[in-house]
């Protein structure tokens, strides 16, 4: 099995105790919050959805056979893991149509649990609308989950890398195998979609290597000349070296020059040249260059244990991944399927 995380640095030193995580889909619950309120009236028609081991996109093909649209009149802020409880909302375009009674639907469909909402809205959801998600995670057969308290204390003062999970690789890491490949020129890829996700994972890879670089070199809490932090407008600015900037940023590296300068520029130079066929690709789909944080802070982070088991609440902004948070706690084995591509 390729684990394309089991490389990279802890900021908190690997963990010594193994546990379960995804026993079963209700160990893992996860609800979205939208960056807007619906404003009550337009064309298209917002239902939220609590269900239970189902994958956004069959949810998303049932609702619009439902509603009596085709699929691609549904839309989504976010995909959410199979193997979970979930509650997310969708959007359906219904011109001059009333609200659909979904009634039947959620009695022939036993992976849907209930429906928690629902809005009219002048537009449809895209990706950039979700600003984040509530996680409920419980992790099982632990030997000594008391002793976890001190490691989860420094992680909510602290935070974590916040590095890509696994599921941005595909299985085995299989989305980053095929982008080599695809960038030594050995496979074309015509699909868009795969297209995508094989792009985003080469991208994805990148970054974790310069964050994980970063910490095994001490620079995780300190500039270097050049680098750049990110304010709260989401805007970047050039440091100088030695300031203690918990806002640092690494590459999502694109087909353009490295916005860094000086120190920092060399240093993820260094790490990112490493992998020539990722960037080939990168570079030959005209990728924009972005920024992302390199530390991850869970929001009202809250834990409760009893003899073997670890419960733990928290909020991460969207883009951020759970498994991240869970990564620098313990060694989690994952008993349930992982949706390749969640984010």
């Amino acid at each position: 099995m390729t684990d394309l995380l089991a490389p990279l640095a802890y900021s908190h030193g690997q963990p010594t105790q193994s546990g379960t995580l995804k026993a079963s889909p209700d160990d893992f619950i996860v609800s979205e919050s939208l960056g807007f309120t619906p404003s009550g009236q337009g064309e298209h028609f917002l239902v939220r959805i609590k269900k239970r081991g189902e994958n956004t996109q069959y949810v998303a093909n049932e609702l619009a056979k439902a509603c009596g649209v085709t699929s691609r009149q549904v839309s989504w802020a976010g995909l959410k893991d199979r193997h979970a409880v979930t509650e997310q909302w969708f959007s359906v375009h219904l011109p001059g149509k009333d609200d659909p009674d979904l009634a039947a639907f959620v009695e022939t469909h036993p992976g849907v649990v209930s429906i928690e909402g629902t809005a009219r809205h002048q537009h449809k959801l895209r990706p950039g609308d979700l600003i984040g998600n509530q996680f409920t995670l419980c992790i099982r057969q632990l030997t000594d989950p008391q002793a976890l308290l001190p490691r989860l204390e420094a992680i909510a003062k602290e935070g974590v890398p916040n590095y890509f999970g696994a599921q941005r690789f595909g299985r085995e890491g299989n989305n980053v195998a095929i982008a080599r490949a695809w960038g030594r020129g050995e496979r074309k890829v015509r699909d868009k979609s795969k297209r995508s996700f094989y792009l985003s994972a080469a991208r994805a890879l990148l970054f974790n290597q310069v964050v994980s670089a970063r910490l095994k070199a001490g620079l995780f809490d300190q500039t270097l000349a050049g680098d750049l932090c990110m304010d709260e407008q989401k805007q970047t600015y050039t440091v100088e070296a030695g300031l203690q900037k918990p806002t640092i940023t690494a590459p999502m590296t694109g087909d353009n020059a490295l916005p860094t300068t000086a120190d920092a520029e060399q240093f993820e130079l260094n790490v990112v040249e490493q992998e020539p066929d990722l960037l080939a690709v990168i570079r030959d789909n005209r990728m924009r260059h972005d920024r992302r944080l390199i530390r991850l802070l869970p929001q009202a982070m809250t834990w409760s244990h009893d003899t073997d088991t670890l419960t733990v609440s928290f909020f991460l902004p969207a883009g951020a991944f759970a498994t991240a948070v869970m990564r620098e706690v313990v060694i989690a084995n994952e008993q349930g399927e992982r949706d390749a591509h969640i984010d």
